[in-house]
């Protein structure tokens, strides 16, 4: 018996095989994953990529994770496009590529001479197609993979939740979920840089995680400046910005009135304290910041002018109540002050108090169109009346400038 090698012209070519199987799963919409491995390019650190369905703006797209030493990089690319670039991708960048469908799974290898080889076998169970909303839900936002949080020591290096973490994941996580919707319903546009201020950034848990979905998940420009009085902090900060390749994120020393940027589009500030506040929302004002994202913490000004009246005083001599009064009023004149300087604003819980006892956000988003600020500032003056309220740092900020 013997045996007669193929002719080269009647093999089989296991390359279009293989993008044959890609495309019949995403057409039937069997498509679970795809993975590239064994990479030979010229990339450093890159190690693989991992391609999920994700619906993009009701547009079935491809996602594009790429996977390096230190980061991840996110790129979604229409159906076909994607299809192009995987076809392309094999064997010039990646040598191994296995694919996961619902009823096959294919794994494409190259040899180092370069031959081709294709396997094709079916799953030994029952699997399901991951819904494409909820991947394109998790792409928007973070995951535990991201290398800053191993960094900044929120997962280990098996990127596991450390549970000490716990409560700063939830607050990261819901940050980034805040700072999406905001974006959507913000005048800003993605295909310039995003300039963003982060003042009080202390370990820069969320100036990160800013940074890291303007720039791998929605792949923008994005301009990121953590303002912190630590000195030891913002040289951590900077150091691990270095290390992780974060281009566009740097910390520096000082405080919202030492460092104040004359052009901004996001202005955060998480708990600073009292009149800090004030000081941050002017800041965002003055510099034109389309999103301005604050968390207040302590409310002493007015807390020490505020005369309740005779009605309310039985209620109020408690000091838990005298304080939730002062933080009410102070907060309501916050946002009231920013809706008359032509943003939308909204006062919510930010993380609920299972997480934090630091709470509230006020959030505004500039308008498109600007709204007279008559009513509102009858309105401001009215509850200052009733107060006895004489001064609101903000007011008399804003004044100063002109903007009142």
């Amino acid at each position: 018996m013997s045996v007669t090698a193929t002719p080269a012209s009647l093999a089989p070519d296991h390359h279009a095989q293989f993008i044959d199987l890609l495309q019949s799963s995403l057409e039937q919409n069997a498509f679970i994953k795809l993975v590239l491995a064994k990479y030979v390019g010229d990339e450093t650190d890159l190690q693989r990529i991992i391609i999920k369905p994700v619906t993009v703006k009701t547009q079935p797209c491809l996602s594009f994770v790429y996977r390096y030493k230190t980061r991840d990089i996110t790129k979604n690319l229409p159906l076909a496009e994607g299809v192009a670039s995987i076809a392309e991708l094999l064997p010039t960048s990646f040598k191994n590529a296995h694919l996961l469908a619902l009823t096959d799974e294919a794994q494409l290898e190259y040899s180092k001479k370069g031959k081709p080889s294709l396997f094709k076998s079916k799953p030994q169970q029952l699997r399901e197609v991951p819904s494409a909303e909820h991947n394109r839900e998790k792409n928007r936002f973070l995951d535990l993979s991201r290398p800053f949080l191993a960094d900044l020591g929120v997962t280990n290096s098996k990127h596991e939740l450390i549970p000490a973490m716990s409560r700063k994941w939830k607050q990261i996580n819901k940050f980034i979920e805040v700072f999406s919707h905001a974006l959507t319903s913000s005048p800003l546009a993605l295909d310039k840089p995003v300039r963003v201020a982060d003042f009080g950034s202390g370990k820069g848990y969320l100036t990160f995680a800013i940074h890291d979905y303007l720039r791998n998940t929605l792949n923008a420009d994005g301009e990121v400046t953590g303002v912190e009085l630590r000195e030891d902090m913002v040289t951590l900060c900077n150091a691990a910005a270095a290390k992780l390749e974060h281009p566009g994120l740097v910390f520096k020393c000082g405080d919202v009135r030492s460092v104040a940027p004359s052009e901004l589009d996001v202005m955060i500030a998480l708990h600073a304290c009292d009149i800090a506040t004030d000081y941050a929302i002017h800041t965002g004002i003055r510099s034109g910041a389309s999103i301005i994202m604050c968390s207040p913490c302590c409310h002493k000004q007015i807390r020490l002018q505020i005369q309740s009246p005779a009605l309310l005083k039985p209620m109020l001599q408690y000091g838990l109540h005298l304080g939730q009064q002062a933080e009410m009023v102070t907060d309501s004149l916050r946002a009231l002050f920013l809706e008359a300087c032509g943003y939308e604003t909204k006062v919510f819980e930010f993380i609920s108090l299972d997480h934090t006892n630091k709470n509230k956000m006020i959030l505004a988003v500039k308008r498109a169109e600007p709204v007279d600020p008559a009513q509102l500032l009858m309105k401001i003056q009215e509850l200052k009346d009733f107060y006895h309220i004489t001064e609101h740092c903000l007011e008399t900020l804003l004044r100063a400038d002109g903007y009142l």
